[in-house]
């Protein structure tokens, strides 16, 4: 079932939801506000219209959501695709005039080839694993044209184990997450939270160069990835 889907819905369709719960592996669960996936561009944070300023070319955003920075894209003249795994946000986009909408994982996407993959709201957490993240890069270099552009944003979790000694069998920003809404309960699935200098060193051994161009001072940040060189 898509849980996170019907909260969707329900704030698109209502402006409102019941309170939608975001269980996760390390902590009591947290509520999720839902009405921040149809923000303004004046009520988004500073890092995500440093990655908005940052997009070159024909654009896919992976993870659109409700495609609201889809939709900031478009207004700018970008050939802007966006990508979702759930046919309610896909939906929901279309209704929003988000003009190119593909319902894929990007895992499984072939079709095109773009000059920025962008995702924002940690969505390259979507990865799942430090493993998952390093088969991505892999994939990646199939997806851009050359020169091509990896746009992400994520943060250091160390924070959350201050009071907590850190998991010892596997990286710490490492988790897993489960929407629970109305009562009902989505599959648990994994997320990626990724350190800095950890980013930089799988980066180069992946074969790209990584600048980190936006830092906002409580642990998360923006990064920008291209090709090291050619393919051998």
């Amino acid at each position: 079932m898509d849980v996170f889907g019907s909260a969707l819905q329900d704030q698109f369709t209502n402006q409102t939801t019941e309170t939608l719960w975001l269980n996760n592996s390390y902590d009591e669960p947290e509520e999720m506000p839902v009405d921040i996936f149809f923000r303004t561009e004046d009520e988004m944070p500073d890092i995500e219209l440093e990655a908005l300023d940052m997009c070159e070319g024909k654009v896919l955003d992976v993870g659109g959501g409700a495609g609201s920075h889809a939709l900031i894209l478009q207004e700018r003249g970008y050939e802007i695709t966006a990508l979702d795994i759930s046919t309610v946000a896909v939906d929901i986009m279309k209704k929003r005039g988000v003009v190119n909408v593909i319902e894929g994982d990007i895992f499984n996407y072939t079709t095109e080839k773009f000059d920025t993959l962008l995702f924002l709201m940690n969505g390259i957490g979507l990865t799942g694993t430090l493993e998952g993240f390093k088969k991505f890069l892999n994939h990646a270099k199939s997806l851009l044209n050359e020169g091509g552009q990896l746009l992400f944003d994520s943060s250091d979790i160390t924070y959350l184990y201050e009071d907590m000694e850190m998991p010892a069998d596997k990286y710490y920003g490492e988790v897993s997450y489960q929407y629970e809404y109305k009562n009902e309960k989505g599959e648990w699935f994994n997320w990626l939270y990724i350190d800095p200098q950890l980013l930089k060193k799988i980066a180069r051994e992946s074969g790209w160069e990584c600048h980190l161009l936006f830092d906002d001072g409580q642990d998360q940040y923006l990064a920008e990835m291209r090709l090291a060189g050619p393919e051998q």
